[in-house]
């Protein structure tokens, strides 16, 4: 049993049919992409899976469980936390407050731990611990909400678009965090504009096209796939 399974997934906004029959599974300890071009349904996938959106057919599971008409606090209690698109912090509080907002539905006895964890693996947020959120700079706000994230102790943790306006440095360093965040044990689903650093963290990935699941394969495979390569990776 794969630890989440996405199938036949159809979603819509009022008449626009964005998802068209989805399929997809992530494996524990894999790091799965989705790649495409804006509109593709990329970021649609993941509000669905986290319960922002209600898909009209289809099935989510986590460990087999049905998640399709759970509320997003259930969702994240079974473990599966998302990080947005656009960071979409608490500006006004502090660093310190948004990773506790990221504990809401716990009331375990682990959550000081998983918060020196956190800031271990992001010190410029243990700099930063009192300072208000809006304050820090873009691959700071990054950080905080991937921090954020994983203050839910997920299982599955989902990335939209992590690398989005960020200097060529930071992406980098972005990525070496995913990296690590993975080799922890955390199963990750990353959609990512950058296709090229998407597949090349990647055990796998799927390429979407107007709401359809077009072409899957191994990361690597589909780093050196011509197609892949002509289309997202800007190659002719």
């Amino acid at each position: 049993m794969s630890l989440l399974t996405l199938s036949n997934l159809h979603v819509y906004y009022g008449a626009i049919h964005a998802l068209k029959g989805v399929s997809l599974t992530v494996e524990p300890g894999e790091v799965v992409t989705l790649i495409g071009a804006n509109g593709a349904g990329k970021s649609t996938t993941l509000r669905a899976i986290s319960g922002l959106l209600r898909p009209r057919e289809g099935s989510i599971t986590l460990e087999g469980e049905e998640l399709t008409r759970m509320a997003p606090e259930q969702i994240v209690r079974r473990g599966l936390c998302h990080s947005p698109e656009g960071r979409r912090i608490f500006a006004n509080l502090s660093v310190l407050e948004n990773l506790e907002m990221g504990a809401y539905t716990r009331r375990d006895a682990e959550i000081r731990r998983d918060m020196d964890g956190v800031l271990e693996t992001f010190p410029r947020l243990r700099e930063r611990i009192s300072q208000p959120a809006g304050t820090l700079s873009g691959g700071e706000q990054q950080m905080l909400a991937i921090g954020r994230a994983l203050m839910g102790k997920p299982r599955v943790l989902l990335l939209d678009e992590p690398s989005l306006g960020l200097a060529p440095f930071m992406v980098q360093e972005i990525f070496r965090i995913i990296r690590d965040i993975n080799a922890r044990g955390t199963a990750i689903l990353l959609v990512e504009q950058n296709a090229h650093m998407a597949l090349g963290a990647a055990h796998r990935g799927y390429v979407l096209e107007t709401g359809e699941v077009v072409l899957s394969d191994a990361g690597p495979a589909l780093l050196h796939n011509p197609q892949v390569r002509r289309a997202y990776l800007g190659e002719d």
